[in-house]
């Protein structure tokens, strides 16, 4: 048939123009095709060339710049306006079908307008990116002219009386609608904007976010389509794959997502609440105040969502559709033809257009698109608003936490857990609860509106279908609240397991020393084995929820269809059997679902309760001069009159007296005239309760002096800086600030003093911090430099005059990185003393004129007081003129003071120069002179004794060394990875990071034993299987009998049967036996499945965490010294939690949708073989979407994990050091650095779940092209409806589960890490435990004598390693008392590891009464010998536990051993006795008593041999003697070798090896070796004196 425009149809002359040109349909439609030509003729080339002048192009670098008033509802208006042409160019094609010729002008302008659709938006988006708005011009002309054309044809409609009843009336209608509202948009721009018809044309600026360079969040700037698909997020993603994405590459946020502008919406909205409630006591509504400051968006989202919702049922309706007119003929009577003929074509009903499949096929992927859009947008906007919500209350948590009132910390009322619970959990809570909040309401329309659907196609029956699914529901709700409850016992027993590893861990030298391990391997296998009868339930639990999951659509759909075959006249239709197979897949969604948001709704309502305790707790008092906010009102006072003596104010900022020139120290009291920094008048101050702590305090602080408070411990000495901090609460009384000279701050607020002329603004500069060294030392995990400097610019000189005043210069030689080394929970652990001279170091460099010095000396030695003292105070300070206030036990310092406070029991009881005190009060004075007597003797003892600093050191070392040696065999294993990447770079690193790790896959599944997996694989394949053949059955049992369509409306059920048919219908419901047969099997299969994969995942974690135990306890003490203990406890910890939690849930729904996606695929091939085609490209374009979302998902997580941590440990770190940052005036900075790492941590999460929607768009719309394909070779191939039917119900599942594949195999990949984590342990090599010779033959009472013969013997730690000792020969008698000393490292340690096997012996032997030690089994040898260390280790439990685990001796052997080490009156004292507890660590006994402790179980060993390494090191001296006495007592008979780290102590010994440098050099008695003078020992002894 020819082509013609007009058509060339039989007797009708279709060029005719007789009546009039308008009145020729065709020339209207050639009318409508002018302006769509007109565009395209303009704007194709502007848009190739390019623009003659760039210069009006904005210098940006994003190419989203959105200044064009109106952007997005023009969008929305171009998408709505694509649709239209869309349908009417649908509607012509099917119109010209029932025309004799082909009528071009039916269709030919739609298309053209399409066309012109498009180019319009594409060329908007280019001049609004290049700003050139003059060229918005021609859009304006084109919807001017589109509007008129379009007006006439519907005014030609209307006269020739058309109505709504045609569908291209209503098309036509909708298009003049569109084109008016577009001109109105454009109309609109000019108004705005000016740039045409107005002189000066409106200039513009980008948004601010935009012209910051470090902004890469780019949702909220891009144009919609960009944002609907997230196409900005494609460089990032697809960048990925070459280089990991690091922080600096997601930048910033743009400025309405950063914690700051959220916490100022919802401090809003909260300080509004709280004016609004009259009630004080009446806490503000924290959900009001959400609502006020987030609600806007969560409507968007929740408007999103119903529209994605309502789009949703479109699946069903069309595949109802579909199905039911794919037997039907297309043919419609040409009888009622001519009645629809006008201007000689033909006008069709919607119903008609509707009843063609190809129109519903394209509608049904346009459905499809348009609902994944809408719901991945409305996720999108949730959980943006949860970030938003997490980092508003987070900042709003920090403030609080700055302005807490102390006495709230230190009374317990907010432990440091509570807060960290508030900020890890609660938030969490909240901003999980506002992601799933739009689901509360959706979910019950959704519901209702698919029941009604059911009830619409399948009458009664659909309800007791429904009823299966209500009924059902409860029992997920009752389901998923005990699987909560399980979890968190789960957690109790993982904390205990985890407390008791950490103790062996710690303790583990000592574990092998004593052969102990298993017996303590034991009781961690005893916990591990509660907590997997804890998973074993967590895992039934989980398994029952899938299984409900899986069953209840089943079960829902087996009653239906049942029900339907006994209770209808009419038979099923396959149209109707497999739309409502596709509704209840969709009911099941919310369901399942709502029971996780009831939950999570539930404890949002407790996290709310808490915050807002939390919010409305105690603060501190409001003093108006401590907050930045509030101004200070000045008042003139006559507090103090000045003499006016001149002052100058240098540059520092500090004041000093131009006429300060007095030498001597003044003597007289500081009188009235004199300058007072600080005075507290008649203080009474308390911690909270109303008993006063301090009471009756009237004290002056001179200015520029050094003031020392003294007292008996417990008096109030640091409470009284405290008080002057204002850290106290105030019962009476004022305290005093002087901030300039002649003036005064009062603690309320009010400033004193005489009105100088000093502006405002000047005073308010200059309220000062004070630089406060805190009792118990707080640091910053930061670097060294770091944690000195505290904010303060950084200044050589000074910085290095504080280092040398606080002696730290040796121990930042020691770090890694010297003061560049991170310290603190996350860096190194340094000493308390280190630590305390940091804090001290701090106050020293802070540039302030007061400083608090709250007892610095207290975990320092001597040498290093009085370096401090002398150095620090005395020359640093004091040379600045800085007012000092020192609080001190050492009495010896107070000749230097200048004031002194004495205090006694929370008052001051003198004040005055040591002269007046000496004067006034004599008793006091010779109370201080004993006292500094007995200090100073103890003095002389602490010479003696290798100072603890010197101790302290020596440990960082040795941590260090171990450190060092395991990072260098680290860098050399990184640098064989690095070499062979070097081959050819980007290739291998790309393809090693997409990888997917299935050899870790398969260790963990054989952990989980062969025949699980066999299980586990077998009945996945036969639940699928089955769960194919029902909807199979279910094809062959609707289509069985052709005869029962109707050809009328498909949802009229027009076929009713008479009598004659009661043999159809029995054999109608012949089908039903086996379909109820298929439905048991199916749900039976389900309930198998899920708990295989539960039990195989509880399996694998048994036997991953046994034998990672194993190894580790077993591994030789070398590991130990080179693996860090943080990284061993992190695989207890964090990796093993994956694998017994994670892992099996991961890969249950892998499989599960993995699965589900083949047999759909598989369905369709069958259906529709014509499909496989169509496959070939979409697996292509899923192979790539996968492998670069995982591979930037994984960097993304790590992002987010690694933001996490800090941001958590910040919050705890803070709220330790309330009292310093407040003292200092720090809290801005502190806020600010707050927000930071807030907002870094909102960046990648922000970025994971732009990256998560990115997958999850393209994936749906890889679902929609099959669902699309499938229709249309369905129709086309014109297959048996059933199955076409079932082709495309499982079409649409596939949509479903696409991206779920995905997201679980990057999910499994970030997982799997940890099971190789853990792998990498269990390659370690063990001890050789076995030995030579058989237990049998070594006598019973071996070690008899203890005669020890050491021939030749060379040792070293690690055959890497040179050796630590070279050919030592030595002999020693039984009996006899062995002294071992020599300089540090020259192998004294080494020699008695030795004794024990502990380190490679490669040469030589230790041959201890005729036996070679190494040919001994192990566990024989370390359990005969007996050894105390040099660090007391102690494990909780009783006191039996620690000096008999094995339980073999008597009550009264261990009651002697203690006696002998004169513990046995203490212990008898404790509650219990024997049972007493034993905390962590030992932490409740000192130091002292744990050793003794050490000393004691050392005895209950009857052993021949003891050897003590260093065991006096960490003793004082009076417990020193006592241990030496008794070692010489009791231990008479017996071999005892003393490693000393103290010459002194070994000067007794019958016979002393000295060594050095790993050779023995001297061995003989010591009065010997004393008597040479040039011997090692003797300059030893001398050097140590």
């Amino acid at each position: 048939m020819a082509l013609s425009f007009c058509g060339n149809d039989r007797g009708s002359n279709a060029y005719s123009v007789d009546k009039g040109v308008l009145d020729n349909g065709c020339f209207v439609d050639a009318l409508n095709l002018v302006p769509h030509v007109f565009l395209l003729f303009i704007t194709f080339p502007i848009l190739f060339i390019g623009w003659g002048s760039q210069s009006s192009k904005v210098q940006i670098h994003h190419n989203t710049w959105l200044h064009f008033p109106g952007h997005s509802l023009r969008w929305i208006l171009t998408f709505t306006l694509l649709f239209v042409h869309v349908c009417e160019i649908a509607e012509g094609i099917v119109s010209n079908t029932q025309m004799e010729s082909n009528h071009l002008h039916l269709f030919m302008p739609a298309l053209m307008g399409f066309i012109a659709a498009t180019t319009s938006v594409v060329y908007y988006h280019n001049i609004e990116t290049a700003n050139f708005p003059k060229l918005l011009l021609a859009l304006f002309i084109y919807w001017i002219l589109a509007f008129i054309t379009k007006m006439i044809k519907l005014w030609k409609f209307a006269d020739a009386s058309l109505g709504v009843q045609h569908l291209r009336f209503c098309i036509t209608a909708l298009l003049v609608v569109l084109y008016g509202l577009l001109m109105a948009v454009e109309i609109n721009v000019i108004r705005v904007r000016k740039y045409v018809f107005f002189a000066n044309p409106q200039k513009v600026k980008p948004a601010e976010d935009l012209q910051d360079l470090g902004v890469r969040f780019l949702q909220p700037f891009v144009n919609l389509l960009s944002k609907s698909t997230y196409w900005w997020m494609n460089p990032l993603i697809i960048g990925a794959h070459k280089r990991p994405i690091e922080l600096k590459k997601i930048g910033k946020l743009p400025i309405a997502m950063r914690a700051l502008t959220n916490y100022m919406r919802l401090k809003d909205s909260y300080e509004e609440q709280r004016q609004k409630t009259e009630d004080p006591d009446k806490s503000p509504s924290i959900w009001k105040s959400m609502y006020r400051a987030f609600g806007g968006s969560i409507l968007l989202s929740s408007t999103l969502r119903y529209m994605a919702d309502l789009l949703g049922f479109a699946g069903p309706l069309c595949i109802s559709g579909i199905v039911e007119h794919l037997d039907s003929s297309t043919e419609i009577d040409r009888t009622n033809k001519t009645a629809n003929m006008t201007f000689g074509v033909y006008f069709m009903s919607s119903t008609e257009l509707l009843q063609n499949t190809s129109v519903l096929a394209v509608l049904l992927f346009l459905a499809l698109v348009l609902q994944r859009t809408f719901l991945q947008a409305s996720y999108y906007v949730t959980i943006e608003t949860g970030i938003n919500l997490r980092g508003a209350l987070l900042a709003m948590i920090y403030n609080k936490i700055l302005r807490l009132s102390t006495s709230n910390m230190s009374m317990g009322e907010m432990t440091l857990s509570q807060i960290n619970n508030l900020v890890a959990i609660e938030t969490n809570q909240l901003m999980w609860f506002l992601f799933l909040c739009p689901n509360l309401w959706a979910m019950p329309v959704q519901i209702i509106m698919g029941v009604i659907l059911l009830y619409y196609l399948l009458g009664d029956s659909a309800l007791i279908g429904a009823g299966v699914i209500l009924l059902l529901a409860p029992v997920q709700y009752l389901i998923a609240t005990k699987l909560a409850d399980t979890q968190k016992s789960t957690l109790d027993y993982s904390t205990d397991r985890l407390k008791k590893t950490t103790e062996i861990l710690k303790g583990i030298k000592l574990l092998k020393l004593y052969a102990w391990e298993n017996i303590f391997c034991d009781r961690v296998e005893e916990t591990r084995g509660k907590e997997l009868t804890s998973l074993k339930t967590f895992a039934l639990y989980t398994s029952m929820s899938i299984f409900m999951n899986a069953a209840i659509p089943i079960a829902a759909v087996l009653a239906t269809f049942v029900t339907h075959a006994y209770i209808e006249e009419v038979r099923l239709s396959p149209a109707k059997a497999f739309a409502s197979l596709a509704l209840f897949h969709i009911l099941v969604t919310p369901l399942f679902l709502l029971s996780t948001v009831v939950r999570f709704a539930v404890k949002a309502l407790v996290s709310v309760q808490k915050l807002s305790e939390f919010l409305q707790s105690d603060e501190l008092g409001d003093d108006s001069w401590r907050n930045t906010e509030m101004s200070m009102s000045l008042e003139v006072g006559k507090k103090y009159k000045h003499h006016g003596d001149t002052k100058t104010i240098n540059r520092k900022g500090r004041y000093r007296m131009d006429n300060y020139e007095q030498p001597m120290r003044r003597q007289l009291r500081p009188t009235e005239t004199e300058d007072v920094a600080v005075q507290v008048n008649d203080g009474f101050f308390t911690w909270g309760s109303n008993l006063s702590t301090l009471s009756d305090i009237n004290i002056r602080i001179p200015t520029g002096q050094l003031t020392m408070i003294v007292g008996q411990v417990g008096c109030g000495k640091s409470s009284l800086l405290l008080a002057m901090l204002g850290e106290m609460q105030t019962i009476s009384g004022k305290v005093y600030w002087s901030n300039l000279p002649g003036y005064e701050i009062l603690f309320d607020g009010s400033i004193s003093g005489h009105d100088n002329g000093l502006s405002h603004e000047e005073l308010s500069k200059n309220r000062y911090s004070v630089a406060y060294a805190a009792q118990k030392s707080w640091l910053l995990n930061a670097t060294v430099e770091e944690n000195i400097t505290f904010g303060s610019p950084f200044n050589k000189q000074r910085y290095k005059a504080v280092i040398d005043a606080c002696s730290l210069q040796p121990d930042i030689d020691l770090l890694p990185f010297g003061d560049q080394t991170e310290i603190g929970e996350r860096g190194i652990n340094l000493s308390g003393g280190q630590r305390q001279r940091i804090c001290v170091a701090r106050a020293l460099y802070q540039n302030t004129n007061i400083v608090f010095l709250d007892d610095p000396f207290s975990a320092l030695d001597i040498h290093l007081s009085d370096h401090l003292m002398q150095e620090g105070i005395l020359k640093f300070l004091q040379d600045d003129k800085r007012t000092v206030v020192l609080v001190t036990h050492k009495l010896q310092y107070l000749i230097h003071a200048d004031w002194i406070i004495a205090m006694k029991d929370g008052s001051v009881l003198r004040e005055g120069t040591l002269k007046d005190i000496q004067t006034h009060d004599v008793e006091l004075y010779e109370h201080w002179k004993t006292l500094m007597n007995r200090q100073d003797q103890e003095l002389e003892k602490e010479t003696e004794m290798e100072s603890q600093t010197t101790l302290e050191r020596k440990t960082l070392r040795r941590a260090f060394y171990s450190r060092e040696a395991k990072s260098q065999t680290d860098d050399e294993d990184e640098e064989e990875e690095v070499e062979e990447d070097d081959d050819d770079n980007m290739s291998t690193t790309t393809s090693r990071r997409s990888k997917i790790p299935w050899k870790m896959c398969c260790r963990y599944l054989s952990s989980g034993g062969f025949l699980m997996v066999f299980l586990m694989v077998l009945s996945k394949l036969a639940k699928h299987s089955v769960m194919v053949a029902i909807d199979y059955w279910l094809a062959a049992w609707t289509s069985s009998n052709p005869h029962n369509q109707s050809l009328a409306d498909p949802f009229i059920n027009a076929t009713n049967y008479t009598k004659n048919d009661d043999t159809q219908i029995a054999e109608h419901r012949s089908y039903v036996p086996v379909f109820i047969i298929l439905c048991g099997a199916a749900i039976a299969l389900c309930l198998i499945t899920s708990l295989t994969v539960e039990f195989l995942g509880v399996a694998a974690a048994t036997n991953l965490h046994h034998n990672l135990l194993n190894k580790i306890i077993h591994a030789p003490i070398r590991f130990f010294d080179v693996t860090p203990l943080g990284q061993i406890l992190n695989r207890f910890s964090a990796d093993t939690n994956i694998i017994d939690q994670h892992i099996p849930q991961t890969l249950e729904s892998l499989t599960r949708s993995t699965l589900l996606c083949l047999s759909a695929i598989g369905v369709i091939a069958f259906v529709t073989p014509a499909f496989l085609i169509a496959l070939v490209p979409l697996m292509v374009a899923f192979y790539f979407i996968q492998k670069y979302f995982r591979v930037a998902s994984k960097d993304l997580q790590d992002l987010d994990d690694s933001t996490q941590l800090p941001l958590l440990c910040y919050f705890s770190e803070t709220a330790e050091g309330l009292t310093t940052i407040r003292a200092f005036r720090h809290e801005a900075r502190f806020k600010q650095r707050m927000l930071e790492l807030t907002d870094t941590n909102n960046t990648a999460y922000l970025f994971l779940s732009a990256a998560n929607r990115w997958l999850e768009v393209r994936t749906d719309y890889l679902g929609a092209v099959i669902v699309l394909t499938a229709a249309v070779a369905a129709i086309w191939t014109s297959s048996q409806s059933g199955l076409v039917g079932l082709g495309l119900t499982y079409a649409l599942t596939v949509t479903n589960y696409l991206n779920w594949v995905v997201r679980n195999l990057s999910d499994l990949e970030v997982q799997m890490a940890a099971v190789k984590k853990v792998n990498s342990f269990l390659s370690t090599e063990s001890e050789n435990y076995e030995g030579s010779m058989d237990v049998s033959q070594v006598p019973k009472d071996w070690p008899q004598h203890g005669e020890i013969k050491i021939q030749d013997l060379c040792v070293r730690y690690d055959t890497m390693l040179k050796p630590v000792l070279k050919h030592i020969n030595a002999y020693i008698n039984p009996g006899q008392k062995v002294g071992i000393c020599g300089r540090t490292g020259s192998g004294k340690s080494s020699l008695s590891l030795a004794f024990f096997n502990m380190v490679d012996v490669f040469e030589g032997k230790i041959v201890i009464d005729g036996i070679d030690i190494c040919k001994l089994p192990l566990q024989t040898l370390r359990s005969r010998l007996s050894i105390i260390l040099q660090d007391p280790v102690l494990f909780s439990g009783s006191i039996r536990l620690n000096l008999d685990p094995e339980c073999t001796c008597t009550d009264d052997r261990l009651w002697e051993a203690l006696e002998i080490a004169q513990l046995k009156n203490m212990v008898k004292a404790l509650p219990g006795g024997l049972d007493a507890v034993v905390t962590e660590g030992g932490e409740n006994f000192s130091v002292g008593q744990r050793q003794l402790f050490c000393l004691a179980r050392a005895f209950v060993r009857k052993s021949s041999i003891l050897i003590m390494d260093e065991a006096t090191a960490s003793i004082d001296m009076a417990t020193e003697n006592i241990l030496q006495k008794v070692v010489m007592t009791a231990f008479a008979d017996r071999t005892v070798v003393t490693i000393a780290h103290l010459v002194s102590s070994i000067l007794e010994a019958e016979q002393v090896l000295v060594f050095e440098s790993g050779t023995l050099v001297e061995s003989d008695s010591a009065p010997n070796l004393l008597a040479q003078e040039d011997s090692l020992f003797s300059i030893l002894v001398r050097t140590h004196k």
